[in-house]
């Protein structure tokens, strides 16, 4: 499993719900861990799925919901 850690604009949890239903739909994935008081997201999901995979769901979400999506360094 690979570990992949977002900063993600989260003001609520029904961002959190959100963000947990779009990762969850790519296979692969295996845990997600939302933290909204940090505005971190966590994943672990298998070598199949790139963190520019997830990066592209989270952005579009976060274009239509006004919310900044970045990949943790």
């Amino acid at each position: 499993m690979v570990e992949t850690r977002f900063n993600v604009g989260m003001t609520c949890e029904g961002c959190a719900a959100a963000v947990k239903r779009i990762l969850s739909k790519l296979e692969g994935v295996s845990e997600i861990d939302t933290d909204v008081a940090n505005k971190t997201v966590i994943v672990q999901a298998d070598e199949s799925v790139t963190p520019e995979m997830m990066l592209e769901k989270l952005e579009k979400w976060g274009q239509a919901a006004g919310k900044t999506v970045e990949l943790a360094s």
